[in-house]
């Protein structure tokens, strides 16, 4: 398996690369179960982020960032959009998202409990990787149809043509790789 090695937030990590297609592949970049890399990259967004009332992120791999930014901020609560309902869960908005990582259409979930503490509130969205934006987009749906206000969006990587946003804060950027492990 070929590999691409980047530094993030001072840490230095071997990205094994995963084909989505006859002529493309990605970088896995996974923090589940890195501390090291999670704590250094909460830590260099927050020196980043603007003021906000609450995070907000997209289940499943931006839930240690979200964790690990809320605990480092002082945070009592932070936002979760879950792929399904569950049953504490009321009210439920729901957005459509497509992911790159994702073969089909999923949908994001956030209770009715969640969107209440949201309204008329600065919220920040933040997720790993930003590549074709349709997860923050998912997000930004959920956080308007809660009535908060989006005060930042962040990543700890942009990926593909997500490097070229002005909408967004991230740490470094991701290129995105040909079939024979070349950078696009």
């Amino acid at each position: 398996m070929k590999h691409y090695t980047m530094t993030v937030a001072g840490v230095t990590r071997s990205l094994p690369l995963c084909p989505i297609s006859d002529a493309l592949s990605i970088g896995a970049f996974v923090i589940f179960g890195d501390q090291e890399l999670t704590v250094a990259c909460a830590k260099a967004l927050l020196e980043k982020a603007p003021a906000y009332d609450y995070l907000i992120t997209a289940e499943a791999k931006g839930i240690p960032l979200a964790h690990e930014m809320a605990r480092q901020h002082g945070d009592a609560k932070y936002m979760l959009a879950r792929k399904a309902p569950k049953l504490y869960m009321t009210g439920v908005f729901e957005a459509e998202v497509k992911s790159i990582t994702t073969q089909n259409t999923q949908r994001l979930y956030l209770d009715q409990a969640d969107a209440a503490l949201m309204q008329g509130k600065r919220i920040l969205l933040v997720d790993d990787v930003i590549s074709t934006g349709e997860s923050l987009k998912a997000l930004e749906t959920l956080v308007e149809k809660a009535g908060g206000h989006i005060c930042g969006k962040m990543a700890i990587l942009a990926e593909g043509d997500a490097i070229n946003r002005d909408d967004i804060i991230y740490l470094e950027p991701l290129p995105l790789f040909r079939a024979d492990g070349t950078p696009q």
